[in-house]
């Protein structure tokens, strides 16, 4: 296996494990009534992507490996949101509003009704 994608595993299993964590942790806190959790993964892994990818795109104190192994891995375990986000951003810093607008208009209302169709053809298939 290659050295760079056993770390990417690893970090995926760590972020995963850490998602696990805080999304169950945080309605025992906060209540159940809100889906604080994911809103708070969500929120914390797009802060770390950011932090994690100016660091290790504009410096030399992080590794190729460890900058991929951090934000593939860790945070694509923590949240594929972080990923969302930072791409975004990019598209927004190169001055590419309508590709951004899309991409964000794309994503949140396509997802949710791929999640609703998806919910739908279950229910077609098993019912209840």
């Amino acid at each position: 296996m290659d050295s760079r994608l056993m770390w990417v595993c690893l970090g995926g299993a760590a972020g995963t494990a850490a998602r696990y964590w805080l999304t169950g942790w945080i309605p025992q806190v906060l209540g159940p009534a809100f889906p604080w959790g994911t809103l708070l993964v969500n929120a914390l892994g797009s802060f770390l992507i950011g932090a994690v990818m100016h660091v290790g795109l504009s410096t030399e104190l992080l590794s190729p490996t460890l900058r991929v192994a951090l934000t593939v891995g860790v945070m694509g375990g923590f949240t594929t949101y972080s990923s969302f986000s930072f791409e975004t951003l990019r598209l927004m810093q190169e001055g590419a509003w309508g590709p951004a607008l899309l991409y964000v208009s794309a994503t949140v209302l396509g997802c949710l009704l791929l999640c609703a169709a998806g919910f739908s053809a279950a229910k077609a298939l098993v019912g209840t």
